[in-house]
């Protein structure tokens, strides 16, 4: 089983940038399909983004497209997370995950099987 640690949360003014880490550790790192979620207080767990084993291929949610980038450094087993034009909306607790979907880019919670523990980002107006 692959463990999850994630960095680089903080506090940003509304249109600044962060860029989340997600370092892996234990089985091999390009065998998932990487994703971010992330959880607002009271409201549900939501998808952010994901990437394929290789990087070749990405998906956003509509609310991220266009301001958020994933890749991942399969030499490094990490996966990023790049948030640029940071809005109060996307404050949240931020988690990567990993899947072993196959065939195709997972997008839903139930898909992935381990978690990190989170990191906090908070977007001031």
């Amino acid at each position: 089983q692959v463990q999850l640690v994630e960095s680089g949360g903080g506090l940003v003014q509304t249109g600044g940038s962060l860029r989340l880490s997600c370092a892996a550790s234990g089985r091999t790192f390009s065998n998932y399909p990487m994703g971010w979620f992330r959880q607002a207080p009271g409201k549900e767990r939501e998808f952010a983004a994901a990437i394929s084993r290789s990087g070749g291929n990405t998906y956003y949610a509509d609310s991220v497209k266009g301001r958020f980038t994933i890749s991942r450094d399969n030499a490094k087993n990490t996966v990023y997370l790049q948030m640029n034009s940071l809005r109060p909306e996307d404050t949240a607790v931020y988690y990567c995950a990993a899947s072993s979907a196959m065939g195709f880019i997972p997008t839903k919670s139930y898909e992935y099987h381990t978690w990190g523990q989170g990191t906090q980002v908070t977007v001031s107006s």
